[in-house]
Formats: C-alpha cells, structure tokens, sequence
C-alpha cells in the first residue's frame, strides 16, 4: 500500500472517531437536557405543596403569636386581679379588726356579758 492510501485512511478513521465522538456527545447531551427538563417539571410540581406547607408554617406562628399575647395579656390581667385581691384582703383584715374592736368594746360595756361569751357576727339578743 502506498502512504497516500495509508494517511487516507488515518485521516478517514480519525474522522469517523471524531464524528461519532460528537455524535455520542450530542445525544449524551440531548438527553441530559430531557433529563433536566423531566426534574424541571417534578419540582413545579412539587413547588404547590411546599408554598401549601410554607403557608401553613406561617399560620401556625402567626397564631402562636397569638396565644402569646393573649397569654401575655392573660398574665398581666391576673396580676392585676391578684394586687386586687391583696388591697381587699387588707382592707377586710383592717374591716376585721375593726369590727373585732367594737365587739370587744360592746362586750366591755354589756354589764351582763362574760369576756368572749357573745358571739361574733350574731346579735346578742337572739343568741
């Protein structure tokens, strides 16, 4: 054979190892294409449950929020409720007393009762 056929047919089969190169490239590269575009369609799909998830995140706080301040509100209601109920027991221990210095005093000055006989809270004449 003569050099002439030898390097036509180097440069035939590089060619053809060329051509089949990119021709393997460009199917390889076609079908990563369909490949993304079939992912691309999977995550629109799944794009609507995760807003629906995302939107029910932020409810779920939103109310959460909500129950804080109630709760917050609900606690400063019952320390105000509580300061209330220390000024009334104050002022019926200080009514107590008072009410326990006239029955002394009413004792004291009752020739015919015996100190601590009467009862508190009745009247002496239907005891």
């Amino acid at each position: 054979m003569s050099t002439t056929i030898v390097i036509v047919i180097i440069v035939v089969a590089v060619v053809i190892v060329l051509l089949v190169a990119w021709l393997l490239m460009r199917k390889r590269r076609e079908h990563r294409r369909v490949e993304a575009e079939g992912i691309r369609d999977r995550a629109a799909e799944q794009e609507f449950e995760v807003a629906q998830w995302e939107a029910r995140a932020e409810e779920t706080a939103a109310r959460g929020r909500a129950a804080k301040e109630e709760g917050e509100a609900k606690a400063a209601q019952a320390e105000q409720l509580a300061q209330q109920a220390h000024m009334h027991r104050g002022e019926a221990a200080d009514s107590r007393t008072e009410l326990d210095k006239e029955w002394e005093r009413a004792d004291k000055i009752d020739p015919d009762s015996k100190s601590g006989e009467t009862q508190r809270g009745t009247d002496p004449e239907r005891a």
